[in-house]
C-alpha cells in the first residue's frame, strides 16, 4: 500500500533580549515532508493487470492473466454468478472489453472469464502458481476496486489459515479489503498467484476490514476449467492443446 504522510511542526520564535540590540534569528522549522514508498515491479504489474468486473447488481474486482496464448480474467464466483456463457463488462481505468463466463466454482468461489478483445494499456500477468499454499508471513500484494473507489493497490502478508468444512483450507491475510474487493487476484513478490480474494471478516462487533479471506489458487485446475471452452473452439489455441 502506498502511504502519504504529512507532518507539520510549528516552531516557536526565540525570546528577544531587552539589553541587546534587536536581532533577527532564523527560526528552526521542520517543514512539511512527503514520504513516498515506491511500488516494486511486481506491484506495478499487478496494478496494471487489475480490472473491475461490472455486474447487474454492482461490481467486483478481478485480474487479467495470460494462460499460454489465451487472455482470461480471474475473479470470485459470487461476483460473476450468472450462467456459463454470461457476458460481463471488464473495465480498466481507461478501457473496457467484454468477458464471457467459462468456469464457475461456487464451492471455492473462483470464476474465469474469457476475454475476446485486447487491452491496449493493460498487460495480463503470466499464469504462475506455487505447488503448495504459501507460508505464513509471506508478503503479498493485490489491486482492486473497493466500494466506490478507483483502482487501489494494497500490501500485506499471510497471517494464517482457516479450515472451512467442505471448502478446505482458506488463506487469511493481514491487509485491507472491503466490498468490491472480491475477486481481486492476490500475488506474492515472485509473481506467483496466491489466490482469489472473496471476503472480509465479520464478527459480532462488526466488519474487520484488515482480516481478509482468500481462496487458494491450488483449488483451481485451470486445464480442467478450460475444457468446455476448448471443446467448442474449431481453431485450437495453445491453451487448449
Amino acid at each position: 500500500m502506498k502511504h502519504l504522510l504529512l507532518a507539520a511542526i510549528l516552531s516557536i520564535l526565540p525570546a528577544q533580549s531587552q539589553s541587546a540590540p534587536e536581532t533577527i534569528t532564523e527560526p528552526t522549522v521542520n517543514k512539511t515532508t512527503q514520504i513516498h514508498t515506491s511500488y516494486t515491479m511486481v506491484e506495478k504489474a499487478v496494478r496494471n493487470a487489475a480490472v473491475k468486473v461490472a455486474t447487474p447488481r454492482g461490481h467486483g474486482s478481478g485480474g487479467l492473466i495470460k494462460y499460454k496464448d489465451m487472455t482470461l480474467v480471474l475473479t470470485a464466483q459470487h461476483v460473476a454468478s450468472g450462467e456459463l456463457g454470461s457476458k460481463y463488462l471488464i473495465k480498466t481505468e481507461s478501457e473496457s472489453q467484454v468477458g464471457f463466463l467459462i468456469h464457475a466454482d461456487p464451492l471455492n468461489d473462483i470464476a474465469i472469464l474469457y476475454v475476446v478483445g485486447d487491452f491496449n494499456n493493460s498487460k495480463p500477468l503470466r499464469w504462475k502458481t506455487r505447488d503448495a499454499i504459501a507460508d505464513v508471513g509471506k508478503e503479498i500484494t493485490y489491486s482492486g476496486y473497493p466500494a466506490s473507489h478507483s483502482l487501489l493497490s494494497f500490501r500485506g502478508s499471510i497471517a494464517g489459515y482457516e479450515l472451512i468444512p467442505g471448502r478446505g483450507q482458506q488463506i487469511i491475510l493481514q491487509t485491507y479489503g472491503y466490498f468490491g474487493s472480491s475477486g481481486s487476484v492476490v500475488y506474492d513478490n515472485d509473481y506467483n498467484i496466491i489466490g482469489i480474494l472473496w471476503g472480509v471478516d465479520v464478527q459480532r462487533d462488526g466488519v474487520h476490514e484488515n482480516i481478509v479471506w482468500v481462496a487458494p489458487i491450488q483449488n483451481l485446475n485451470i486445464r480442467l476449467a478450460l475444457r468446455p471452452l476448448c471443446a467448442g473452439l474449431i481453431d485450437k489455441p495453445k491453451a487448449c492443446r
